[in-house]
This record gives C-alpha cells, structure tokens and sequence, in this order.
C-alpha cells in the first residue's frame, strides 16, 4: 500500500522583508522581496541567491504564492538560501514609467531584455555589497531565464551556479507570448481568464488534474495584485511591458541570439517541463549543447509539467531538483 504524506516544515521559521532599492536610472526604485532562516546567522557565496522573473508575470507572481501554505521562495528558504527576488521595472511593486498611465498606442514598447540584465546587475551589486560576497547564486524562468543567461555571460565572477528555468532560445516559428500586430507599450493580461491557456499545453486526459483544486485561483487574485491598477479593468487584468516581446522579434524569431551560452562558464542547471508549448523541447536541446563552456552541466526534464511549472501538482519536484543543485 502506498502511503502518502504532506512534507513537514513550519512557516513561521521564516523571515519575509520588502525592500526597495534605486536603481541605475533617477527616479527608478527597484523591488526585492526577501526570505530566509529566523535561525540563519551566516550569509554566503553559497546560500545566497536572485532571482528575476519571466516576461508577463512579476517575481511574487511566479516565486511566492502560497499554495497548500508554501511559495517556492519558501521552501528554499527552508532549504537554508537567503532568497532575493528582484522585480524589474515595470513589474510588480518596482516603479512603472508614466507611459504605463497612458493608453498602450500612445508609446512603443517599454523595457526589453537589455533593461531586464541592468535591473538583475543592480540587485546583484546591491546584495553583493550589503552582504560582502564575492559571487551569488542566480535563478531566472523563461524571459528571467535569457536575462540571467545573458547577466552570467558577462559577469561570470560574480555568479556561483546558475539555475535556468525553460529560459527563451532561437525558435523560428514565432513564440505563443506573440499574437501578432502592433505592438504599444504594454498589454493587459486578464489573469483570471488565462487558465484554459495555461492547462491547453497538456494532454487533454490531464488538464483536470494539472493545477489543484483552488491553485490557479489563489495565484490569478495574487498575481493581479501585484498591478494596483488590475481593478480598473473589465475582467480584471494586469498591465506587462511589451519590450520583451519586441525582442522575440529581434532577437529569438530570426535566429540572433541576444547573448551567447557559450560565454557562460560558471555551473549551470536546465530544467524543463514535458508539456511546455511555450519553450519546446527542440529549443532546449540547443539550448543545453550550446553550454560547451560550463565546466557542469545538468538538464531535468519534470515529467506531466508545463512552463508554469511552480504552479502546479509536480511543483515539489521541482523545488528539489532547484535546491539541491545549489548544494551539491
């Protein structure tokens, strides 16, 4: 007989802080969530990460959402790493420009992957400074996954091991996150009404049982407060800057690699879903065979799983796999 049990940790170990920082620009302040340890005393090379988050979504959107009581920044806190997820501007509860105010036409599209490495960099001297660390560990999910690729390209003494998360890579058949036509500065995302989406990337016999019972709620109401002006629209929807999918037309659709991955030499962790239609599998055997300079190269493949991952019933599968390559 097969007995199942709920993994045991206690919460209230935990320390949570909000901090905003500036950033390289006047006027833009930046936002990193922290957690860890109440016990931890020591901060180092090793226990000690950011992250950055993907393209639509904000850190605390897709890293620390309690589901059955545990976000993912929890159960690495728990781990024993000292968590910092950055927001880049724009995103979540870091400074959203003035052509954010405007309707979307008005401007071009805000803030691409080159904003995103700047923003990451920043955090990353930041925590470095604060904590007098040589190197930090690094985590980036899709569009987080190129800014950090690309952020460990060019700074790969201050990175320990990277975690990369179905990062972007060249794919000549156009990217789901791009549906065509003008782009303007921003978009709305109605959170609430992107589950079939979301569910549509697995088998038909297996979307039922994908996300949960009450999941994918829970994460929509956290994600859509990250944006304080999701209630302003009808259904409610949070407002993401378009530079990023600007780039999936310079960069990704025509074979122009924004970085290289060769240039990485620091360790690097892969991980993928099964079902992920938004980075297919093709894109990520490229992908990992372009590492050539990384002297340790892993690739987990996290079966019955899509690119929202962290989200779902194989979500603590993940959160090993992830803890366990930064303590070897």
């Amino acid at each position: 007989m097969n007995i199942k049990t709920k993994p045991v940790f206690n919460i209230d170990d935990i320390v949570a802080e909000s901090i905003m920082i500036d950033s390289d620009t006047p006027g833009v302040s930046l936002h990193l969530r922290r957690k860890y340890l109440r016990s931890q005393s020591e901060y180092t090379t090793d226990n000690t990460l950011v992250m950055v988050h993907g393209a639509t979504y904000s850190s605390g959107s897709l890293y620390d959402v309690r589901l059955d009581g545990l976000s993912f920044m929890d159960a690495l806190a728990l781990r024993g790493l000292n968590v910092y997820a950055v927001d880049v501007r724009g995103y979540g509860h870091s400074t959203r420009p003035v052509e954010m105010e405007a309707p979307p036409d008005d401007n071009p599209p805000l803030y691409g992957t080159e904003i995103g490495v700047r923003d990451l960099a920043h955090a990353v001297e930041w925590v470095r400074q604060s904590l007098g660390l040589e190197r930090v560990q690094i985590f980036g999910m899709s569009w987080g996954g190129t800014v950090a690729g690309a952020y460990t390209s060019r700074n790969n003494d201050k990175v320990n091991r990277l975690v990369l998360l179905a990062p972007q890579w060249l794919n000549d058949q156009g990217a789901r996150i791009d549906e065509g036509g003008k782009l303007g500065a921003y978009r709305h995302v109605a959170v609430g009404e992107s589950k079939m989406r979301w569910v549509s990337a697995a088998p038909a016999e297996h979307r039922e049982t994908l996300i949960p019972p009450g999941w994918f709620e829970a994460w929509a109401a956290a994600s859509l407060a990250e944006d304080p002006k999701s209630n302003h629209y009808q259904p409610p929807a949070m407002r993401a800057v378009n530079g990023t999918i600007q780039d999936v037309r310079d960069f990704w659709s025509v074979n122009r690699p924004f970085y290289q991955p060769q240039e990485i030499t620091r360790p690097v962790l892969l991980v993928h879903g099964e079902w992920d239609a938004d980075v297919p599998l093709r894109l990520m055997n490229h992908y990992f065979t372009a590492l050539t300079s990384s002297p340790e190269r892993r690739w987990v493949e996290i079966g019955e799983a899509t690119h929202m991952m962290l989200m779902e019933k194989n979500r603590l599968t993940v959160f090993r796999t992830v803890a366990d390559f930064y303590f070897p």
